[in-house]
């Protein structure tokens, strides 16, 4: 194993003292690669301008602003505004990242790619770049979330993708990300594995999150156009984080608070819950030094969520940097918590928010009461909840509604 530290690896591979390549020796020339073809791409106009256009012309961007009106009256407070990801093509932000590593893809020569995915949604915007770009795709899934989200399996399938049962650990998002793994391991000479979030070994942390920052550098715009100043208070889910990241980080520098929310799952208990950041501790997973949940012999500890993209046991190193130093307040939400929320947006705003997004607005609601009128706070809807609407429809019928 590589290992590293702060001073033998480079200084851009760390935020603070997370990060780094902790992976076999199999895979270094890979991320080497990565990195290398990954900095001249950004500093390629053509590249870049190929970028935008792929954001414009397939993800529909820009997404919209939208004034949350009937939800901001019900709550009382604080004016709740949405940056409306779950208009993209493919239904998520997740599509942001893939138009970009599929477009690396293409500029490294390689003619496969693979990925994990929880929810789906990041597997469903891998198929559909890799099937755009004239990629082959394999997309490792658990056989639990395949249970969950049936509908994005579908869709991946139809675009062409071979997706793969993963029956091992939990079966879970954890579980397809050791795969995904194990298969770039023996493939890295033809195939490029698209990780779907903020973790992950260096470049993976930065690529993906400056992929996403198309987010937050909109939002930011839209804003002062709407309001004529920034919000008071950007609220967004974390799991591995790339949702957040992209929508924080290009204000991350500005006098606006933040707060990310992690799944609290049925209870605070180890196991029930996906609250890395907090509860957990620093550790190595999936190649970076970040929090994990893990238990007292430091073995990574099993999660759950009614989500299944925050049902994660790890979260990208950034979000780390971050929490240590105070710019980003981290809490979590609870499933019930997560489906009341739902429950809101539909019925006030006609929105259906993925479950992963309606943890953000579950927060937003606490907060807005205790806010005055002339506040502002700003949800990022990182995805539409059309894949969550069977698991849904499951617990408010154990519910009795």
């Amino acid at each position: 194993m590589t290992h590293g530290d702060a001073k033998s690896m480079p200084r851009e591979g760390y935020f603070g003292p997370y990060g780094g390549q902790f992976v076999p020796e199999t895979l270094m020339p890979a991320l080497a690669q990565l990195d290398r073809e990954y900095r001249a791409a950004m500093a390629d106009k053509g590249f870049r301008a190929d970028f935008e256009r792929a954001l414009r012309e397939i993800a529909g961007r820009p997404s919209e602003l939208y004034f949350a009106r009937r939800l901001s009256e019900s709550l009382g407070g604080a004016k709740v505004y949405l940056k409306r990801e779950d208009m993209n093509h493919t239904g998520a932000h997740k599509i942001n990242n893939t138009l970009g590593q599929a477009l690396l893809t293409l500029r490294m020569g390689k003619k496969r790619v693979i990925a994990e995915t929880g929810a789906g949604q990041h597997g469903v915007a891998t198929a559909m770049a890799a099937a755009v770009f004239g990629l082959d795709c394999e997309v490792y899934m658990g056989t639990e979330d395949i249970r969950r989200q049936s509908l994005n399996v579908f869709r991946m399938e139809l675009m062409g993708a071979k997706v793969i049962p993963v029956t091992s650990g939990q079966r879970t998002l954890k579980d397809a990300l050791n795969e995904a793994l194990r298969d770039w391991m023996a493939s890295v000479e033809h195939t490029h594995y698209i990780i779907g979030s903020v973790a992950g070994p260096h470049p993976f942390p930065t690529m993906v999150r400056e992929f996403q920052c198309c987010i937050g550098r909109e939002a930011r715009r839209q804003m002062i156009e709407a309001e004529g100043r920034l919000p008071d208070v950007i609220v967004a889910c974390v799991g591995g984080g790339s949702n957040a990241a992209g929508i924080f980080h290009p204000m991350i520098d500005d006098p606006v608070e933040m707060v990310g929310v992690e799944a609290g799952g049925r209870s605070m208990k180890l196991g029930d819950h996906a609250a890395t950041l907090c509860v957990g501790s620093p550790g190595v997973l999936h190649g970076a030094l970040s929090y994990v949940l893990q238990d007292d012999d430091g073995q990574t500890a099993p999660v759950h969520s009614v989500s299944a993209g925050l049902d994660y046991p790890g979260v990208g190193p950034e979000h780390a940097r971050w929490k240590e130093t105070g710019r980003v307040r981290y809490t979590h939400c609870s499933d019930e918590e997560a489906i009341d929320a739902t429950i809101a947006l539909a019925r006030t705003e006609g929105i259906i928010p993925a479950l992963e997004s309606a943890h953000a607005v579950a927060e937003a609601a606490k907060l807005a009461p205790k806010m005055g009128a002339d506040k502002i706070i700003l949800i990022n809807l990182s995805g539409r909840g059309d894949k969550d609407c069977n698991e849904i429809a499951a617990i408010l019928k154990r519910r009795g509604k």
